[in-house]
């Protein structure tokens, strides 16, 4: 066996199914990904424009001067089309419990404390192997580098529809790393194959329209940017769209036909299901304090969110839902000591519309002082006219399946 591929084998045995080789030359989407900011297409998430992140996508041996190859990994994680086997499908009562969603990635541990130990070990293989220290640095999702432009070079597969990395024996349910090199391996050949051919469901199904033609992405439209990367309110007329996710989307793999046939059924064990995380029960989730928030999501990615932005995201599945017996729940958080909870509950109770929506949002206002709050509860009170009842102020009350 080469070097190179006992580095491959090691990397299998550690949980790495998909290894690639490619060169650290410029990465040739560069350009378009230039466009892509210059669209505003980014969103708030202005670390990606920096001046230093700028110049190492365009240049990976920016990051690593010594570079002769990067090594491009990918490991699996569950499907979102295998549930949860620890999930409630009754309350107490024998109702249907009012759930939410979350990104099947963030169903485990955060990939973040998975992976990296698993790159180090990988590299002081290398090492030992080679009998000599060499340079290197690693990343997943940490670093200002092109992953998947880089993926596709190393031949893990193309670059979809959707903006996803596909691979035609494992779907996109899978995380991606990179380690740099001070070391020739030998190169894997390009994947250059585009395999998405006329499909346009993940187009199709997007709530949201944020898939673009050309393989863009509005990520300022898209679920995951709204309910994780968005500090503030989410924009009223993109709040139907989300449904009854919480914490990123996988609607667009999820319609895949390359994720419904290949995807495998269960991914590394470590991002494996945990109880009552993959479909939250959300009246629930819209009680939690600070520190319960911390206790229950430290070592999972939802800590992201922080409790601020996932009880935002809570109450406006709750809205979508438009069920009544959310009502006591929103009531609380409107009392909530964060505006952005407050402001997004009170759009809920809009939702769910009725006289006792009408009182709520009427006695919050006389109390209410922060002037976007107050804003939000005047648009709410708006849509729950005394004699309106029920859900009908909704009119898409039909959550996207």
């Amino acid at each position: 066996m080469t070097l190179t591929d006992r580095v491959k084998a090691e990397a299998r045995r550690l949980g790495f199914s998909l290894v690639g080789v490619t060169t650290p030359g410029p990465p040739p989407h560069f350009p378009f990904y230039q466009n892509w900011l210059a669209a505003g297409f980014h969103g708030q998430m202005g670390y990606l424009e920096t001046d230093r992140a700028q110049a190492a996508r365009a240049d990976p041996r920016q990051l690593l001067p010594e570079c002769e190859s990067i090594l491009v990994l990918g490991v699996p994680y569950t499907p979102a089309r295998v549930n949860d086997p620890g999930e409630p499908r009754t309350t107490p009562e024998g109702d249907l419990p009012l759930q939410g969603r979350v990104a099947a990635y963030a169903w485990g541990d955060d990939y973040h404390d998975v992976l990296k130990p698993r790159l180090a070990a990988l590299v002081r293989f290398i090492e030992a192997e080679t009998g000599q220290p060499i340079p290197n640095r690693w990343y997943t999702d940490t670093g200002p580098i092109l992953e998947r432009d880089l993926a596709q070079r190393a031949g893990l597969g193309w670059i979809g529809k959707n903006t996803c990395l596909i691979n035609p024996r494992a779907g996109s349910y899978f995380l991606l790393a990179e380690i740099l090199l001070g070391i020739q391996l030998d190169l894997d050949p390009a994947f250059t194959a585009d395999h998405c051919g006329s499909c346009t469901r993940c187009i199709d199904a997007c709530p949201t329209a944020c898939i673009l033609p050309g393989r863009t992405l509005d990520a300022t439209r898209c679920i995951s940017y709204l309910t994780i990367e968005l500090k503030g309110p989410i924009p009223a007329d993109l709040r139907h769209g989300l449904g009854d996710w919480i914490f990123g989307c996988d609607i667009c793999q999820t319609v895949c036909p390359w994720n419904e046939r290949f995807a495998p059924e269960q991914g590394d064990p470590a991002f494996a299901p945990r109880p009552f995380r993959a479909q939250p029960e959300l009246i629930e989730t819209l009680a939690l304090s600070g520190e319960a928030f911390n206790q229950r999501f430290t070592g999972t990615p939802i800590l992201r969110t922080k409790r601020r932005g996932y009880l935002r995201n809570a109450a406006v599945a709750l809205g979508n839902l438009g069920d009544p017996r959310a009502l006591p729940a929103l009531r609380l958080a409107l009392g909530d000591a964060e505006p952005l909870i407050r402001a997004h509950a009170a759009w809920a109770i809009g939702q769910i519309g009725g006289e006792a929506s009408h009182t709520l949002l009427a006695e919050a206002l006389a109390l209410e002082e922060n002037l976007p709050v107050r804003e939000e509860i005047t648009a709410a009170l708006r849509m729950t006219p005394v004699a309106q009842s029920g859900r009908g102020s909704n009119p898409s009350h039909d959550v996207q399946a």
